[in-house]
């Protein structure tokens, strides 16, 4: 091919692609030019660990039961309406409220701002008492801490040197966020660690138990109903709504996307909401809320029909906050999703775009539509996440003080109730939900 017709074929395919196809691969290239990928991989290599080590430091002696602890948390810096950064705050507020002391370690490879971060967790989180530290300054002063991610356990090996309890919160089975590769059996390798294991739901406990042969402390998924309700005025209901993830490959985002242009094929007549990140190259008119917050969200719900609750490495909590303003989510089947969301409000579909669709197609079609949503939402009243709260102080007491023997003494009056641990408050309506994960 000689050179001009070498220009004419590139500007052949410029006229195909189109300015944005053009854009988005001088991006690409300058994408693998640039080795911009590394940004995604949070660890520098100095803090991945090159083995798992048998034990770890651990006290000498336990502190007696009932003294108040400090408790270290370790995660990556949370932006606004980060759904993962939200439980795992209601957690330690849970602790505050026995008494505790929370220490939230933060840890980015690129650095951290700590004021900047605290500016942040203080205006969205404003229930959370928790100092912010620098993980990279020294995990030390505490009596247990706790990973929150499969980072933030090799992050606890390497600057949490001092004798500490080790624990891990473990929300979704994250060696699935990637291809079999070294991040993969980076984090694979976290379950492994000699640190006490807390799994959200029995569906991630049967996963981890898969995959390693090792039992976990199990702790159920919560759900804020006082937040996530049915409308005060009983409104019609029309059109579905979509979470759109494109860049968190375990929320189907492909997969979505062809189901939502046979789901359009079908009934063009209903409105398509998406909100989350805009949607590209879909083919299909939606209506694009971007970031929510959460009772803006809540109303979408509440005046829908039905939504797409996909997730594949854990239960997505949108599942149940759907439910919660009458809309009806379709989920992904997994076998093992069905031991969390035992809802028979929740229509499963194979993980196929015509399955899909052809759920999605069956809730808008139902001649009982409010019915229906009534139902749903009265399914999850009172579900709270304060028996996850409970549940986690519990577990971090006893691997700190030591499990309580049946008959021992206790400091407190055989009769007396536990000490109240606050429902926490959902994101600031002032920020933005589902803008992070986990959702």
């Amino acid at each position: 091919m000689n050179r001009l017709d070498s220009i004419r074929s590139k500007l052949r395919r410029a006229r195909d692609v189109g300015v944005a196809g053009i854009a988005q691969r001088l991006a690409q290239r300058a994408y693998l030019r640039t080795g911009a990928a590394e940004l995604s991989f949070n660890l520098a290599f100095e803090d991945i660990l090159t083995d798992v080590p048998r034990d770890l430091p651990v006290p000498a002696a336990r502190p007696a039961r009932g003294e108040p602890l400090t408790i270290g948390w370790v995660s990556t810096p949370p932006a606004p309406g980060s759904g993962g950064h939200t439980t795992l705050f209601r957690m330690m507020e849970a602790l505050e409220g026995r008494g505790h002391r929370c220490v939230l370690f933060l840890y980015d490879k690129h650095g951290v701002d700590v004021d900047a971060v605290t500016a942040v967790i203080r205006e969205h989180w404003p229930r959370l008492r928790a100092t912010v530290r620098d993980a990279t300054a020294g995990i030390r002063g505490v009596d247990a801490v706790v990973a929150s991610g499969w980072e933030s356990a090799h992050v606890i090996v390497r600057y949490g040197r001092e004798p500490m309890r080790r624990l891990y919160f473990i929300q979704d089975y994250e060696p699935y966020f990637y291809g079999h590769g070294s991040q993969y059996e980076l984090a694979a390798m976290t379950y492994r660690l000699p640190f006490r294991r807390i799994a959200l739901g029995e569906m991630l406990d049967a996963m981890i138990a898969a995959e390693t042969g090792l039992g976990n402390d199990v702790v159920p998924f919560g759900c804020d109903s006082r937040v996530y309700r049915l409308p005060e005025r009983d409104t019609a209901r029309s059109g579905i709504v979509f979470y759109s993830r494109p860049d968190f490959p375990r929320r189907g985002y492909e997969l979505a996307c062809v189901a939502l242009r046979l789901f359009h094929e079908l009934h063009p007549d209903q409105e398509i909401h998406v909100y989350g990140a805009r949607p590209r190259g879909l083919g299909i008119p939606v209506t694009f809320h971007g970031r929510m917050t959460t009772s803006e969200l809540n109303d979408l719900y509440g005046r829908t029909i039905a939504g797409l609750a996909m997730s594949f490495t854990n239960i997505t909590l949108v599942a149940e906050e759907m439910l919660a303003a009458g809309n009806i989510p379709v989920v992904n089947d997994l076998a093992l999703a069905h031991l969390v969301l035992p809802n028979e409000h929740v229509r499963w579909a194979q993980p196929t775009a015509a399955a899909l669709a052809g759920e999605l197609s069956a809730a808008v079609s139902a001649p009982d539509v409010r019915e229906r949503a009534a139902a749903a939402a009265a399914s999850v009243v009172g579900r709270s996440w304060e028996p996850t709260c409970r549940a986690v102080v519990e577990i971090v007491e006893d691997e700190v003080y030591g499990e309580q023997a049946p008959h021992a003494a206790s400091i407190e009056q055989p009769d007396a109730q536990p000490a109240a641990i606050h429902e926490p408050a959902a994101v600031n309506q002032r920020g933005a939900v589902h803008q992070g994960e986990k959702r």
